[in-house]
């Protein structure tokens, strides 16, 4: 979701800059606030793709008791990648 927000405020951005030619000069600068809207979108695409490659890790613990032998622990652990898939 990420992704397409940083997208979404580089577009609006880019449009206010470079598309819209209106006079607010008493008001707000649009070309500022496209390039602001531009940067703002840059970093929220970039923090997106940093956390979609992010590796994750999941720990189980199962604690087992047999009767006879004592306590038994397995522990298991998995990486995966941020697809999604553990």
């Amino acid at each position: 979701m990420s992704i397409g927000a940083g997208v979404f405020l580089f577009v609006i951005g880019a449009i206010l800059v470079f598309a819209v030619n209106v006079d607010t000069s008493q008001f707000i600068d649009l070309h500022l606030v496209g390039y602001i809207l531009m940067g703002a979108g840059v970093v929220v695409f970039l923090i997106g793709i940093v956390l979609l490659f992010r590796r994750r890790s999941t720990e189980q613990i199962t604690h087992t008791v047999d009767p006879v032998a004592g306590e038994r622990v397995t522990r298991t652990e998995s990486r995966s990648s941020g697809d999604g898939v553990v």
